[in-house]
């Protein structure tokens, strides 16, 4: 356990209370020409003004100080503190560095304490490169967020496809890793941004990768906007969060039970509550039960318009709670698995021409229409 663990307690995620606050006045401390108390007030000000007012913040930041040096881990000399040589080690292992290094705080604060609240290695040069670009850090901040690799900041193309296949895993489960589109490389374009897009909140399609991955990093971390410095504030706030884990106290209320619903409704809520996802087989065998009752032309060749198929499905399976995007790449990801097998219009029926514009799917340079049925 490093001395800044033991002395002043440190998380290894976002760290949290004094403790957290205790950790960012050492590494501001810990910076070239070290800081005076006024600078550690006015550059860590921002990370706790959305729940201290600058008197209180003023008055903790003496404390922090007071227990830094009692700790052995800074030092004051007129009116200036510097880190000691054990306050450095314990900034470098905070950092997940080997050594300590006496940088600006602009980088400290821009590039290794951003890395620190991404839980992320700034150790490598391409991370802190990626650290300095809007479009990288929205990057590692999704990537993070989702459960990706974050070795390297991703390219729009390449994590709007990972971003589809994470889609398409929460619909399809465990199954799309049979089908076929591991890599999510398979999906157009259009698809896989519309696909990736119902990890938004709400769901919603964004015509261009880089405002898809600029949206979804603001939405994971709270912002209000994805400029660089807003996506920074609100990441560095997280390494001085308090603990969110105080036990209740005596007097709080307790939680009434619900009242009992009728059966058809309780079963409802529960459909609502939890989408039953289906399988790739599934899925697909009732795809080709509804398109048989909807087909339409001779026998072995008929067709149902993918339109009609999903106002079936719908209807007949809610308890899958597909929208009807996700119905459309799922039904895209199982026509490619070479589960049922999709059909483009010749020729468009100008009386059928919502049904057809309803329908479509592009897919590079095939738009589909039906879903054909051999029987």
């Amino acid at each position: 356990m490093s001395a800044l663990s033991r002395e002043v307690p440190i998380r290894s995620t976002a760290a949290t209370g004094p403790e957290g606050l205790a950790a960012l006045a050492l590494t501001r401390i810990a910076c070239a020409g070290g800081a005076t108390r006024a600078q550690i007030s006015r550059d860590l000000g921002p990370m706790v003004s959305n729940r201290l007012s600058p008197a209180e913040w003023r008055s903790k930041a003496a404390e922090i100080l007071a227990s830094l040096i009692g700790a052995g881990l800074a030092e004051q000399s007129r009116s200036r503190y510097r880190a000691t040589d054990k306050g450095n080690a314990a900034v470098a292992q905070y950092l997940g560095e080997k050594e300590s290094h006496a940088r600006a705080w602009s980088e400290q604060r821009d590039v290794w304490l951003v890395a620190k609240a991404l839980g992320i290695d700034a150790t490598k040069p391409a991370i802190r490169k990626a650290l300095s670009r809007p479009e990288g850090l929205s990057a590692l901040i999704v990537q993070s967020a989702f459960g990706l690799s974050t070795r390297q900041a991703l390219s729009p193309l390449k994590l709007r496809a990972a971003l589809a296949l994470v889609a398409l895993e929460r619909a399809f489960g465990d199954n799309v890793k049979t089908s076929g589109l591991k890599k999510g490389s398979a999906i157009s374009a259009q698809a896989g941004r519309a696909l990736a897009g119902q990890l938004l909140k709400p769901p919603r399609e964004l015509n261009t990768d880089a405002r898809l991955i600029a949206a979804l990093g603001a939405e994971q971390v709270g912002a209000a906007r994805p400029e660089i410095e807003v996506l920074r504030g609100a990441l560095l706030r997280r390494l001085a969060e308090p603990a969110k884990n105080a036990p209740a106290t005596a007097s709080a209320p307790k939680a009434q039970p619900a009242a009992p619903l009728p059966a058809a409704e309780a079963v409802r809520t529960a459909v609502q509550k939890t989408p039953q996802r289906p399988g790739l087989a599934q899925f697909s065998a009732g795809v080709l039960g509804a398109a048989r009752d909807h087909a339409e032309g001779w026998p072995g060749a008929r067709k149902a318009f993918i339109s009609q198929v999903w106002n079936a499905i719908r209807t007949s399976h809610p308890e899958w709670g597909l929208s009807e995007i996700e119905f459309k790449d799922m039904l895209a990801g199982a026509h490619r698995a070479g589960q049922l097998v999709l059909a483009s219009a010749d020729l468009k029926n100008k009386d059928k021409i919502k049904d057809f514009e309803a329908s479509a799917i592009l897919y590079k340079n095939t738009v589909w229409h039906f879903v054909r049925v051999e029987d």
